[in-house]
C-alpha cells in the first residue's frame, strides 16, 4: 500500500512542480505535521517511506527527480507525524548551475542525501 501511495504522491508532486510557483511549494514544505509520531516510530517510518519513493520514482513514466521525490517524502512523512526539513541547494558543474533538493528528518537523511555535500544549501523549509 505504501508503494501505491508513493506513486500517487509522486504524480501530484510532479504536477505541482510543473504548475505551481516555488513560493507555494515552499509554503507547503514548511508546514509542520499535525501530530508528532512516537520517536521510536520515526526511523522505521523514514526507511519505509524512503524505499517506497525510490522504488516508485524509478518506474514513473515521467520525471520524478529530487524535487518531486523531496515533496513526496515531506508529504508522506508529515501525514505520519514525522517532522521533515526540505533543503534546496546549488552547485556549479561545467560552468552551469545545478540545483538539488534533499530531505532530512531530525538527524536522518530521507531522500537525495547521498550527494548533499556537493551542493551549497541556499534555503531550507521550514527555515530555522
Amino acid at each position: 500500500m505504501l508503494t501505491i501511495e508513493a506513486v500517487a504522491v509522486l504524480m501530484v508532486a510532479a504536477a505541482c512542480v510543473a504548475l505551481l510557483p516555488f513560493r507555494t511549494l515552499a509554503r507547503f514544505a514548511s508546514r509542520p505535521p499535525h501530530e508528532l509520531a512516537r520517536p521510536s516510530a520515526g526511523a522505521e517510518t523514514v526507511a519505509m517511506v524512503r524505499n517506497a519513493i525510490i522504488r516508485s520514482a524509478r518506474r514513473m513514466p515521467f520525471r520524478a527527480k529530487c524535487f518531486e521525490q523531496g515533496l513526496a517524502a515531506v508529504w508522506m512523512l508529515r501525514r505520519r507525524g514525522v517532522a521533515t526539513t526540505l533543503h534546496y541547494g546549488m552547485a556549479r558543474r561545467d560552468a552551469e548551475l545545478v540545483a538539488h533538493v534533499w530531505v532530512t528528518a531530525t538527524d536522518r537523511g530521507v531522500i537525495g542525501c547521498e550527494n548533499r555535500n556537493d551542493f551549497r544549501e541556499l534555503v531550507r523549509f521550514p527555515a530555522g
